[in-house]
Parts: structure tokens; C-alpha cells; sequence
């Protein structure tokens, strides 16, 4: 295997691997202590109005959902009309949550169990969502393909796999400039189509404060359609499987894919050889969860919400979400909000990130030290990441910080092309994987997870891959709004050569 070069001989039984597939039930997914828990328990009340301009009362060191106003907030649009402001947040403040404070412990419970090597985080879907790109198949197509990595690395690693969308409220994105320049026409940076619109022009460059009404109600659509892929018979293992099959057979013959997944299969023609119905509802259902970047604040307070049952604040937006590399400042709006609300958060950390930066950011998004509460999201490139990634899980262990390292290998991984187009090569993405899970085993600490930008559909965005995607053919489906992203066939891919490793990792033999 790319990832494994132990050439142990031993093979793995039928029975043995057909026990490790109920970890993909959906019990696998649920903690027992949260089966009882009912949504019809947790009373949700409605945040207070947001204030989006930074204030100018002293800052008394108190949490509150509108504190984050007293710092300065990084990649922050600025809204020419106060007015609407007002308006469009008002209308999202009597808005429903788009999510509930019992799914968010549940993911929390999960990835706490993940913290401590219990479990494997799978993060993937759309660089930026767009309005006009939303359709039930879009949605349908990345949830499949997440299905399918999940299979794949629950067999691979002999663990629960926890799977989460960047998806349902991925729409902001932070930039580099604040203006776009073309000859000699400026205009403010397309920021995501929660903010403005993405044509060149005065009117759909104005960043529109009521965009995010509308992104609410595309989010608010998104989750109803996961969450019936989830429970409706979608997610069934037997159909999953047959999807990898349809995989395989674009690789070549004998390539270890097509020996993985025989394995797989076997193990689930075992499973109905002995009487258990993979159609059942342990089989067929799976949690999902969303997940998206922290950048607008406003938006975020506005679907804030205390919990009655506990007291805690949670950000309704999405089940988990995360801060950037650039707009993680310790002094700044994004951690201030992020610090107290209950969701699991992410903090996305590069090479410029030192060792004592991050054991502050760590005390200042999870100051009780809560399992599963923070992901590190480490995006470096492979060679420093080799560098400097050791020093930063030493620092950690030495602290005895509980957190859940993942690799996002995509973000550190992106060139230009000769013909101008923005895009990352697979072989790069697949040297800082392999890099990732060897320091890890170095350091005697648990590889928790990836983060892709993926979509389910057959884009050319990214190169490599068993799907053939060369410079030259980049344009014939070059899809994006934002950042290149692997498409199903290359993401499914990654999931192969990860469940390699895990095997490794779990002390399985390797596949013969």
C-alpha cells in the first residue's frame, strides 16, 4: 500500500471482519447515555439582537453571545446600510435553530471518544456553497460519497467513524484582499454568497446583509434533506458497498482497492449467511452531523441560542464549527465568540502556528480542558509538517491537553497552473497523509481524523488520482466558486489509502 509497507502475510477472517462492520451501525454512532435523550426535552430560547460593529463600552471579561463586538473582527464584510442590518438579523433571530442542543452533545460525546483513540473523524464537502448551485442531487451525491469513506475507514481502522459535512451554512470565505482589481475597475472581493455575489459588477459585489436570510432558508432546506438520506434506507451498508464495487472496477485489475473492498464484501455476505438482516435499521441509519467555518459573526449570534435544560449557549447554525488560520488571533472577535458557546469547535493551524500560540489558543477555546470540546485541523504540506508538527504535539502532550488532531491536506497543497487554473495534485495530498500518520506513530498520539474539500460530483478540479485529471483536462468540468475540490472518485481514494493505514495502526493485517 501507498501508506503501508508491512508485507505481513497473515490473512484476516471472515468472522473477525464482519465484526468490525457493526461498527457502522448506527449504534456505533449513538452513546447509550444519549439513546433516551429527545429532542422534545431540550426548550430552546432566542438569542439576543446582535450587535455587528465592534463596540465601545469597555470589555468587562464576561461571556455574552454579542462580546465578541468589543474586539476587532478579521474578514468582517462592512455593510453600508445599518438599517438593514438591523432588519435582516432581527428576521433570523425569530428564526427556528437549524440545529438542537441534544445532536450537538451527541457529536461532542463522539468526539471525545475520538480524543482518546476511540474513534475517526471524517470531515468533507464543498469548498463554498453556492445559491444557485443547491439541488437535491448536489446534496445527495456528497452525502453518498461520505457514506462510502466511512465504510471504507470503519473496516480499515476497527472503529466508529464520525461523519460531518461542510456543508448546510458553508458559504463564507475569508480573502486575501478586500478588493478585486480588473483593469481599472475596483470592486470589494466576492466573500461567498452569504455576503455578496460573485459577478463583477457594483450591484452584486455590494455585500447585501439580507444574503443571509436567504442562506438560512438553503441551510434550513440542506438539513432536511440530510437528515432524510440519514434515516430513510439511503445510508443501507449493502448499497454503500455496491457503490465501492462501481469504484473498483475503474482501477486497475488485482490493484489493492479491488482487494479491499472483496474483503468488505465478504465480510457482509458472511453477515447475511448467519441470519443478520443488514436491512434493519442498525444498518441503514447513520448520524450525521454539519459543520462550517466561523467568519461571520453577525450570522453566527443570530442563531444563537440558550439551552433551558442546562443553561449553555449553542450556536443553532450547525452541529460543530471552526475558526481559520486567519482569524484565530487570541485578542480577536472569532475566538471570543467561539469560547462561549457549547459546540464543538475547530481551530485550523499552519506552520506559522508556534508551539505556545497554540497551547493559548487551546486554553482559550476549551478552558476546562473538556475531551472532544476542540480538533486541531493541521494544514502544512508534507515536508513541514514533518518539521514542524512534532514540536506542536509535544507541546500538547506536556500540557495533557485533550484534543483531536486531523489533517486537512488540501489547503497547503494548492498551485497555479501554466493555463491559470487554481488547483491541488493528489500525489501532494496523499505525501502530507502519509506524513500526518508518521509522526503520529512517532509520537505515540492518535491520528483523529481528515478534513477534505470534496464534492460527490465527476469535477476536474483537482489532478491525479485514479481518475485521471491532468492539467489539460482541468477546464472540461472545472466547477468551482472558490477553491479546487477532489471529486468523488478521488475522495473515495483517499478513504482507500487511509483504511490502509488505520489497519496498520489497529494492528490488523495488512489485505493479501
Amino acid at each position: 500500500s501507498i501508506f503501508n509497507n508491512n508485507k505481513t502475510t497473515m490473512k484476516f477472517s471472515a468472522i473477525a471482519s464482519s465484526l468490525l462492520l457493526l461498527n457502522f451501525t448506527a449504534d456505533a454512532f449513538t452513546p447509550t447515555s444519549l439513546v433516551s435523550l429527545g429532542r422534545g426535552k431540550t426548550s430552546l430560547s432566542v438569542a439576543t439582537e446582535p450587535k455587528p460593529t465592534i463596540a465601545t463600552k469597555p470589555d468587562s471579561g464576561e461571556w455574552a453571545p454579542d462580546s465578541w463586538t468589543k474586539k476587532v473582527g478579521r474578514q468582517m464584510p462592512v455593510y453600508d446600510d445599518q438599517d438593514e442590518v438591523d432588519r435582516a438579523i432581527d428576521k433570523l433571530s425569530s428564526c427556528a435553530p437549524l440545529v438542537f442542543a441534544g445532536e450537538v452533545r451527541s457529536l461532542h460525546e463522539q468526539l471525545a471518544k475520538a480524543c482518546h483513540g476511540q474513534g475517526f473523524l471524517l470531515m468533507g464537502g464543498d469548498c463554498a456553497e453556492a445559491f444557485n448551485e443547491f439541488n437535491v442531487d448536489h446534496v445527495r451525491d456528497s452525502f453518498r460519497v461520505i457514506l462510502q469513506m466511512a465504510l471504507v475507514l470503519t473496516f480499515g481502522g476497527a472503529m466508529p467513524v464520525i461523519k460531518v459535512g461542510r456543508m448546510a451554512g458553508q458559504f463564507a470565505k475569508p480573502r486575501s484582499e478586500p478588493d478585486e482589481v480588473r483593469g481599472d475597475v475596483a470592486l470589494p472581493s466576492y466573500r461567498g454568497d452569504i455576503i455578496n455575489s460573485e459577478e463583477f459588477t457594483p450591484e452584486a459585489r455590494r455585500n447585501n446583509p439580507f444574503n443571509m436570510v436567504t442562506a438560512y432558508h438553503q441551510c434550513a432546506q440542506t438539513l432536511n434533506i440530510l437528515r432524510a438520506f440519514a434515516s430513510g434506507g439511503y445510508a443501507d451498508i449493502s448499497r454503500l458497498q455496491a457503490w465501492n464495487l462501481d469504484f473498483v472496477e475503474s482501477t486497475e485489475e488485482g490493484s489493492r482497492y479491488r482487494q479491499f473492498a472483496a474483503k468488505v464484501d465478504e465480510s457482509l455476505r458472511f453477515m447475511k449467511a448467519i441470519g443478520v438482516d443488514t436491512s434493519d435499521d442498525n444498518f441503514s441509519k447513520v448520524d450525521f452531523f454539519t459543520a462550517h467555518e466561523c467568519l461571520l459573526l453577525p450570522y453566527e449570534q443570530a442563531l444563537t441560542r440558550q439551552d433551558s435544560t442546562t443553561g449553555k449557549w449553542y450556536d443553532c447554525s450547525a452541529h460543530m464549527l471552526w475558526v481559520g488560520e486567519r482569524t484565530r488571533e487570541l485578542d480577536g472577535a472569532h475566538l471570543e465568540f467561539c469560547r462561549g458557546i457549547g459546540n464543538p469547535l475547530g481551530v485550523k493551524v499552519s506552520d506559522k502556528c508556534t508551539p505556545e500560540e497554540l497551547i493559548r489558543i487551546i486554553d482559550t477555546m476549551n478552558p476546562n480542558n473538556t475531551p472532544g470540546k476542540l480538533t486541531i485541523i493541521v494544514r502544512m504540506g508534507a515536508e513541514k509538517l514533518r518539521t514542524n508538527f512534532p514540536g506542536l504535539i509535544r507541546a500538547v502532550q506536556r500540557e495533557g491537553k485533550s484534543v483531536v488532531w486531523i489533517s486537512d491536506p488540501v489547503h497547503g497543497n494548492t498551485i497555479k497552473t501554466d493555463n491559470g487554473y487554481k488547483t491541488r495534485d493528489f500525489g501532494a495530498i496523499r505525501e502530507e497523509l502519509r506524513a500526518f500518520f508518521d509522526v503520529h506513530e512517532e509520537m505515540g498520539s492518535h491520528p483523529g481524523g481528515v478534513h477534505l474539500e470534496m464534492t460527490g460530483e465527476d469535477v476536474t478540479e483537482c489532478t491525479g488520482g485514479v481518475s485521471n485529471v491532468t492539467e489539460e483536462t482541468l477546464p472540461d468540468r472545472y466547477n468551482t466558486y472558490c477553491d479546487p475540490r477532489l471529486n468523488g472518485s478521488q475522495a473515495l481514494e483517499i478513504a482507500f489509502l487511509i483504511g490502509e493505514r488505520m489497519r496498520r495502526i489497529s494492528g490488523l493485517p495488512p489485505i493479501e
